[in-house]
């Protein structure tokens, strides 16, 4: 499976002045370094968990449909399915209509109906998807933009330092936060 980001959300779980407040920084001077630490923060979460925070677009491209049509819907939570194309060998797409597939929004999980499934093992599926917890920071579940934060304040402090090296303390803590967002991988 491939994820491709088509529309990155517009805004970051934690705003600027929130982190400058936890940070203790007055003034602007770091102000573009502390809103490049956000947006890095939440794509480290994002990756971490499997999730997108904040609403954005994703389009998943699978070329090996389980035999039962279903298709696992990452990064969740899915707001919605936009559209779902079939890309033949030649590259031809055709759009499916939307009674040709079952969306399950609570497992972000899409069932191509029988009708369609001898299709969709001559051809690549396309999946084009809205996913996130909403539009605003508040939407966002209270422990993971605290994983933000925190990675924005050690990231912060401690500039020079390669991402690799996290003391334990931070990582127990931001791994705790995130553990019960964790999407499970199942074979």
């Amino acid at each position: 499976m491939t994820a491709i980001l088509t529309e990155p959300p517009s805004v970051e779980p934690v705003t600027l002045a929130a982190a400058k407040r936890h940070l203790r920084v007055d003034g602007s001077d770091e102000d573009a370094t502390i809103v490049d630490l956000i947006a890095a923060a939440r794509r480290h979460v994002e990756a971490a968990t499997g999730r997108a925070l904040l609403e954005q677009g994703w389009r998943i491209v699978r070329d090996d449909v389980r035999p039962a049509g279903i298709v696992r819907l990452e990064p969740a939570p899915v707001m919605s399915v936009d559209a779902v194309s079939l890309r033949s060998a030649d590259g031809t797409a055709s759009v499916l209509a939307a009674d040709a597939y079952v969306v399950d929004l609570a497992s972000s999980r899409l069932r191509i109906l029988p009708g369609v499934r001898p299709l969709v093992a001559a051809c690549e599926v396309e999946i084009d998807i809205t996913a996130g917890y909403g539009t605003e920071p508040v939407h966002v579940p209270e422990p993971l933009r605290q994983a933000v934060i925190m990675l924005v304040a050690h990231w912060f402090a401690h500039r020079e330092a390669a991402l690799a090296v996290v003391p334990e303390p931070l990582k127990l803590g931001v791994d705790s936060l995130m553990r019960p967002y964790r999407l499970t991988r199942v074979a």
